[in-house]
């Protein structure tokens, strides 16, 4: 099968002129089929606060209420999909700006209302892999924002780390998958305190070892789950990254 690479960076790489520079530049170098999916909080966060809207966040995840659903389907299916866009047509990249709702791609449904009603947020139930590896292979370059929606007319928010794995896996029986998180450290680190202790390489065993000695703990546990869960479905790597790191093959690597 045919390599692809799908890259999965957070809001703050791509919200700010140079780091999104030097991303698309490295993003361009990479050989192969690729997909590129993005966040973009922290600009949506700005929009609301400046129209007077409040930015409500529970556990790390956004409340999407339908003033706040407006802020992020203009912040991210525009103005931050449609700057990387551009971006990669001047270096010679053909890339196409994609939500779910475009050519129905990743359909969702809303979050059921538990402890927390999180409001218009969509859970991934269905990625069209085969319209998504049609274009790949056309030549297409996918940038895909963090919106899907339920085919009953509503755009859904969805997290940004969840459609690149939801992604990976369906694209997983079209092509070779390494999947690439690109956070603000390095990799997974030994230490948190020491940004130079990556752990190289993390499999099923040392992942659990790492949780009991509570080396690993936190937010990241459940990151490395889905790692493994994408490996479970046919990804061959999943890598935890620097956005800076991506040429180079560095970070931790999960297989």
């Amino acid at each position: 099968m045919e390599k692809l690479t799908l890259i999965k960076v957070g809001g703050k790489i791509v919200e700010e002129e140079d780091t999104l520079r030097n991303l698309l530049h490295d993003f361009a170098k990479i050989e192969g089929h690729k997909v590129l999916v993005h966040g973009g909080g922290r600009s949506a966060s700005k929009l609301a606060s400046q129209l007077g809207i409040e930015s409500r966040m529970v556990n790390g995840r956004r409340i999407t209420d339908i003033e706040m659903l407006r802020i992020v389907t203009m912040v991210y299916g525009g103005l931050v999909n449609k700057n990387i866009v551009a971006g990669l047509q001047t270096l010679g990249i053909n890339a196409l700006g994609l939500t779910g709702a475009d050519m129905n791609l990743i359909r969702s449904a809303k979050r059921p209302v538990g402890e927390v009603d999180y409001g218009f947020v969509g859970d991934v139930k269905e990625v069209n892999a085969e319209l998504l590896a049609s274009l790949i292979q056309q030549g297409v370059v996918p940038v895909l924002a963090p919106l899907t929606h339920d085919k009953q007319g509503h755009i859904l928010n969805t997290n940004a780390d969840t459609i690149a794995g939801e992604t990976a896996k369906a694209l997983a029986r079209h092509f070779d998958v390494t999947l690439m998180f690109c956070f603000e450290k390095r990799g997974v680190l030994r230490d948190e305190n020491d940004d130079e202790s990556v752990i190289p390489q993390i499999d099923r065993q040392t992942f659990q070892q790492y949780v009991r000695t509570g080396i690993i703990q936190g937010g990241m546990i459940p990151k490395l789950e889905n790692a493994f869960q994408a490996i479970d479905a046919g990804v061959k790597e999943v890598v935890i990254t620097q956005a800076s790191e991506i040429l180079r093959g560095e970070g931790t690597h999960i297989n």
